[in-house]
């Protein structure tokens, strides 16, 4: 009781990925029960022409044997051609309605692939554990709501039914054809009867699962603080691998120097390197920056490679604050920056 009275925050996404991935998800056996029901009067609906004209070949064919002696040949071939006929009939519609019922579950919480809960776990067969589990609070109130349900659902189409039967002294008289029309016209209207009746109870049966979902897995402060930790990693192995990123941008940021058209220093405490592409690039870009050490590292290797280094302690401290590395210099820069690389060009004879 403890444990569920600290389990105060809402699940993470992550958690609920993971019950996703093991089949725990929020499912409505009501709302199932509806959409399968409605998929299932749908396809009546459209059949009834080749239901009804199945049935009829099938009553005539029963008629022939009028006056043929029954023999088991006899019968034999009426079960089977009777047989047949049921097959003709029900596999169509009994197909659509399976796939409604992967539908009613897609719809419910997406499409859910796992083999999880095949996974053999010695706890859902222990003897004690299921015991309690079968006489808990829960089970007995799943019970009620399942009795409920039945009761209200059977007993309003019981008594739509007993008001059908008032009607069959008159729908004696009809034709066969017109006796099945009767008889699909009913059904389909007992069956619109129970869909609403069906759409109030998965309403709300949808919603206090997906509130009881929720609520059986909300965490507690410190799993959200474990699982954060968790995601994030430990913070000295965070460091260290910030430590080595920053090692390896420090590379290749070395290695692009020697394509630098111009090194602007402070002179000994700050340091950026500029190359300017006319033909691909709109303004100059910075591609290295340092102060200390590293500004002493980027001359020594401007010196190297006869990069032309030019003193300009306002716009060199102006461009290491406010440009990016690998970033074309802000507008503002444009003057200041154009003045210097005409010197170097100029320098340069070119």
């Amino acid at each position: 009781m403890a444990d569920d009275a600290e389990k105060t925050e809402e699940p993470s996404s992550k958690k609920l990925e993971d019950a996703k991935n093991e089949g725990n998800v929020p499912r409505s056996q009501d709302t199932s029960a509806f959409i399968t029901l409605v998929v299932a009067v749908v396809v009546v609906y459209f059949a009834t022409s080749f239901l009804t004209s199945r049935i009829e070949l099938l009553y005539r064919y029963y008629i022939s044997f009028v006056g043929v002696e029954m023999t088991p040949n006899t019968a034999y071939l009426i079960g089977l051609n009777t047989l047949k006929e049921l097959v003709l009939m029900v596999i169509p519609i009994a197909a659509v309605v399976a796939l409604s019922g992967i539908l009613a579950s897609v719809v419910q919480f997406g499409f859910v692939f796992t083999t999880k809960p095949l996974t053999p776990d010695l706890k859902k067969i222990d003897p004690i554990k299921g015991f309690g589990k079968l006489f808990s609070v829960k089970k007995l109130i799943e019970g009620v709501k399942i009795t409920a349900k039945v009761s209200i659902v059977f007993g309003i189409a019981f008594y739509f039914l007993i008001q059908y039967t008032h009607e069959l002294p008159t729908v004696i008289n009809f034709s066969l054809q017109g006796q099945i029309g009767w008889l699909i016209e009913k059904i389909i209207m007992l069956a619109a009867i129970m869909l609403m009746i069906l759409f109030v109870l998965a309403m709300v049966d949808l919603m206090i699962v997906r509130l009881q979902y929720f609520k059986d897995l909300r965490m507690s402060k410190q799993e959200v603080k474990d699982e954060y930790k968790q995601m994030e990693g430990d913070p000295q192995v965070k460091g260290r691998i910030k430590k080595l990123q920053m090692e390896m941008a420090q590379k290749r940021m070395m290695a692009d120097i020697p394509s630098a058209d111009v090194i602007i220093t402070n002179p000994t405490h700050y340091a950026v390197a500029l190359r300017y592409d006319k033909d691909k690039e709109n303004a100059p870009r910075l591609i290295a920056k340092g102060v200390d050490n590293m500004a002493i590292k980027i001359k020594e290797i401007a010196r190297k490679n006869m990069i032309q280094i030019v003193e300009n302690p306002p716009l060199a401290r102006e461009l290491y604050a406010k440009c990016d590395l690998d970033e074309l210099i802000p507008e503002n820069f444009y003057k200041a920056v154009a003045e210097v690389l005409a010197f170097v060009y100029k320098s340069k004879n070119q």
